[in-house]
This record gives structure tokens, sequence and C-alpha cells, in this order.
């Protein structure tokens, strides 16, 4: 699968994590059911290029596709804070399926990111 990133922005530029690091990170972390009104992602531009132009019918299309797609077996990571950081597609999921809880595990003290400062299209996308 092709290497992906979670971005968050920092006083000191660009964070980003590797998704296939932090699952690798949270794995021993304890799961817990978290409602989906506590996932403030839901009503923010999450998927929003940066915010440098709005997002294509086709994009949206291809996030619908890995939405219908996605197991909600897997929980979905979050950040200390309660911020998502990789589980957005089955939050969506469980959005759409009426659900209001989604199984998650959550950071006591977050990872250092992987990458601060570098461009998205800077970072390597390993196929």
């Amino acid at each position: 699968m092709r290497t992906q990133y979670h971005f968050r922005r920092s006083p000191q530029g660009l964070c980003a994590w590797n998704v296939h690091r932090l699952v690798e990170q949270s794995r021993a972390l304890v799961r817990e059911r978290v409602p989906l009104s506590a996932i403030r992602e839901l009503d923010e531009p999450y998927w929003a290029n940066e915010r440098t132009r709005p997002l294509t019918c086709r994009e949206i299309v291809n996030h619908a596709r890995l939405m219908l797609d996605c197991d909600l077996a897997f929980p979905i990571i979050l950040s200390s804070e309660g911020r998502v950081m990789d589980g957005m597609h089955r939050v969506c999921k469980a959005l759409v399926e009426n659900r209001a809880e989604i199984e998650a595990v959550r950071f006591v003290h977050d990872p250092a990111p992987d990458y601060i400062g570098v461009h998205p299209d800077d970072l390597p996308y390993d196929e």
C-alpha cells in the first residue's frame, strides 16, 4: 500500500507522521469506544488540499470509495488531544451507517513527527 501521512500544522511548520509507523506504535494501546460526536474533524474541512483549492468531484468520489471499502474492525488512531491521526474514512463510514460510536486507540503522548516543514509533494511515497 502507498505510504500515507497524517498532517498537522505547528509553529515549526507542517508536521507529517507516517501512518504505517503510527499503526505500529499504537498496537499496544487500549481500545476504547469514542462517540462520533467527539470527533471534531467531522465538522471541519479535513480533506481540503491544505486549503489551496477546493476538492474536485472526482476527489470526493475517491474518498467515498475509500469510505465504503474501509474496515471498521480496525480502530482509528487519536492523538493525545483526541484528534484523528488515522481513520477518518472509517469515521465517515460509521457516520453514514448511523453508528453512535467508533472503536479507537489514543496516544497518551504523541509520537514525534517523521517530518517537519516538508511540503506533502516532497515526502517519499512508496508503493
